[in-house]
């Protein structure tokens, strides 16, 4: 093709046509990261309130996030650097979940603990979860209750053992 060949302008156009349809398949691939994303992350912050661990002998507050929805509930403590000492996330259902419910650490930054709460306020059970990547194709366990439950507590990993929060001990709810 010659530079004046009238051929040579349609090939050029079309190549500049690629380069658009590239732009165009670009801005739709972030605008649907954009969604995706927004799909899974809460939309505004969460309800924040306070409750108390009684073990018998001893109280303890936490401020706690409070994810009611389906969606909090599935991002939770998702992309976090750090938990303050007193804080948690509280995970309320509006029915009674089966033994077999898990919890998975999929782009769960720090390591934590999770009590699983009776209906009645009462632990059932305790189990430690450690950070897992953020790889699609990460192999992230999945904590099982174990036993049937209403509320699911995480703290930062250690917090019941440091404070001989056990199985049986009881926490008034927001």
């Amino acid at each position: 093709m010659q530079p004046g060949d009238p051929g040579r302008r349609q090939a050029m156009r079309k190549q500049g046509n690629g380069m658009e349809n590239f732009k165009t398949l670009a801005r739709r691939v972030l605008l649907l990261s954009g969604l995706t994303l927004g799909a899974v992350m809460p939309a505004e912050a969460m309800e924040e309130g306070a409750l108390t661990i009684d073990t018998g002998e001893r109280s303890y507050r936490l401020n706690v996030e409070v994810a009611r929805t389906a969606k909090e509930r599935a991002f939770g403590l998702m992309e976090r650097d750090r938990l303050a000492s007193d804080a948690g996330m509280l995970f309320v259902y509006q029915q009674q979940q089966s033994p077999s419910t898990g919890f998975w650490m999929h782009r769960t930054r720090i390591p934590l603990d999770i009590a699983f709460i009776g209906a009645d306020g009462k632990i059932r059970a305790i189990d430690s979860m450690a950070p897992c990547g953020n790889d699609v194709n990460a192999r992230c366990p999945t904590y099982q209750a174990g036993v049937p439950f209403r509320y699911a507590l995480e703290v930062n990993a250690g917090f019941f053992e440091a404070h001989d929060i056990q199985v049986g001990d009881r926490v008034d709810l927001p």
